[in-house]
């Protein structure tokens, strides 16, 4: 199903790319008194994620985020630190001039739910 759009581990898109953002998770937090739990931190990071996506769409650019894995390979590059994790890298440009989007259909509603009476 996947291989009409041409997925595989060739991601070009990234280094052809004139930005790369990263998002990082905090997992725990410093306090007074030490490093403590950050809650709601996936949740946050997702909703910070549709944000970002959907402002820089508006400002005519494009991204494709892609979810390495694994991705602990990103703090040790970044020199980030051990509570921080990658959660998704964002190449941001202006879309190509050969950039092809795949004419996809939805399935219409019957196509994939029941309802009982």
């Amino acid at each position: 199903m996947l291989a009409p759009l041409g997925t595989d581990h060739v991601k070009s898109h990234i280094t052809n790319a004139p930005w790369v953002v990263v998002l990082f998770r905090q997992a725990k937090r410093e306090r007074k008194e030490g490093m403590a739990p950050t809650y709601y931190s996936q949740e946050s990071c997702g909703i910070a994620a549709g944000l970002f996506i959907s402002s820089i769409h508006n400002m005519g650019l494009a991204t494709l985020p892609h979810t390495p894995s694994p991705m602990g390979f990103l703090r040790d590059i970044l020199d980030r630190p051990d509570h921080e994790h990658a959660m998704l890298l964002m190449p941001v440009g202006y879309p190509s001039e050969a950039a092809k989007v795949p004419d996809l259909t939805r399935k219409s509603l019957p196509e994939f739910s029941s309802f009982l009476e």
